[in-house]
């Protein structure tokens, strides 16, 4: 089949990779000239686990062009990939949507034909109806279910397994404004998705509200485990892991998101609560869960630098922040929960230096001025009195051996996620436990 996917970013990269090496012929779309200028070298600006393979191995299925019009026109299907960023009210912007749209238009005009047109971008409910098909309707001269068919299409994933998320999903989601159109997108997917993966096939009201809605119900059970694990921390003999490890076994539960730690970041997370409150509200409905989640969410910063302050003494100790992507196996910092404890504790008047695998140079612009950058995991550890580990990457792992050889250590160590084992420090530096009471751990 002959594809265009609009935007080459985190996700539309991935796919516009994904649907090539599935043996479609695939245009990508980009504003930025130097995009596409990789992409058609075989090269790509996102990073991504196994993305730099698909794209050098499908360079024979796969182009890229600034110029969306000639795009659509040569290909059946279009997905738009673009950005929706969140207004100062919570909702979703779909400006660039619409802007894309209108260039998808002027394509259809160039072209006889069916077409269906998937906008793959989260978008706010009602947005596909009041919005988008009005501006497709209008940039094409064609109606939504005549020659021209409108899907709403959202992905499930998270960065770091974009790859994997796509090919594995438990759902594909696919808002229709006919089942012709919502039969094609299908079909596209059939050829890349696991044979066990449902697909739910529904209007774009109810699409555009369950896409929030997963997003809601997550956050929600991440917050609820880190309420337990501060619970749990104030409580002599609390152990949240295992209380999360006995009531996930329930299979009303699930062990699924159910880690109490730090709290959530990233491009997705912290704004789909804001948003489904904020759709609530535009409605004259209440979505209280969603308020409160993303409220415990954004304590958990505060719950960590309590644990620091407790432990370390300004100005003279200096504290090193393990950590500064919003998960491990990405590079992407937005609402990092690493870089706010960073600049929380700089604020505070500690010494602060900070280090991540690959989100160094990403983090740098959000970071305070007084806080140092270690160009590796020895530099840090070999520089703070206090370390907290913040983020659970694998290499974090080599704490203990590299404290054990260095004779300057940190006396004192923060495992957020539990990653370490208390024998292998023994003598060597306290450890301290978030979810665990009490808090030092020998």
């Amino acid at each position: 089949m002959h594809i265009s996917v609009i935007g080459l970013g985190k996700l539309g990269a991935p796919l516009a990779a994904i649907l090539a090496d599935r043996g479609h012929d695939v245009v990508g779309v980009d504003t930025s000239p130097h995009i596409v200028e990789l992409l058609n070298q075989g090269r790509t600006v996102v990073q991504e686990p196994g993305l730099a393979d698909l794209v050098e191995e499908n360079r024979s299925r796969l182009r890229a062009t600034t110029d969306a019009a000639a795009a659509v026109a040569a290909t059946d299907v279009s997905f738009i990939v673009v950005p929706t960023p969140s207004t100062s009210s919570g909702t979703f912007s779909t400006r660039f949507v619409t802007d894309a749209v209108a260039q998808v238009g002027r394509g259809l005009r160039q072209k006889s034909g069916y077409h269906v047109v998937a906008v793959t971008s989260t978008v706010m409910p009602m947005s596909t109806a009041l919005e988008v098909r009005p501006a497709l309707e209008r940039a094409s001269g064609r109606i939504v279910g005549d020659t021209v068919g409108l899907c709403y299409n959202p992905e499930f994933i998270a960065l770091g397994s974009v790859i994997h998320d796509m090919t594995h999903a438990d759902l594909v989601l696919i808002g229709e404004s006919d089942a012709r159109a919502g039969d094609l997108i299908e079909a596209v997917h059939r050829t890349f998705i696991a044979d066990t993966t449902e697909v739910r096939r529904m209007s774009w009201i109810n699409a555009e509200i369950a896409k929030i809605a997963v997003n809601t119900f997550v956050t929600t059970k991440i917050s609820y485990a880190n309420m337990l694990a501060e619970l749990c921390e104030r409580m002599p003999g609390g152990d949240v892991d295992v209380v999360t490890g006995a009531i996930g076994v329930d299979r009303r539960i699930g062990h699924r998101y159910l880690r109490g730690a730090v709290g959530y970041g990233g491009p997705c997370f912290p704004r789909d609560n804001a948003a489904l409150a904020a759709a609530a509200a535009q409605v004259g409905a209440r979505a209280e869960l969603a308020v409160v989640t993303d409220a415990i969410n954004r304590r958990q910063v505060d719950r960590v630098a309590e644990i620091v302050r407790g432990r370390a003494a300004p100005p003279q100790d200096r504290i090193g922040v393990l950590g500064l992507s919003y998960k491990p196996d990405t590079p992407v910092t937005e609402e990092s929960q690493g870089v706010m404890l960073a600049n929380r504790l700089a604020g505070d008047g500690y010494a602060v230096t900070a280090f991540d695998p690959a989100a160094r140079e990403g983090a740098a612009p959000a970071l305070a001025a007084s806080i140092s950058l270690a160009g590796s995991l020895a530099d840090c550890l070999a520089v703070s009195d206090l370390v907290v580990v913040m983020v659970p990457w694998p290499a974090f792992g080599e704490i203990p051996a590299l404290v054990r050889g260095t004779p300057r250590r940190p006396r004192v160590i923060v495992d957020c996620w539990r990653l370490l084992k208390a024998a292998d420090l023994e003598g060597v530096a306290e450890l301290v436990y978030l979810g665990k009471a009490p808090l030092a751990q020998p």
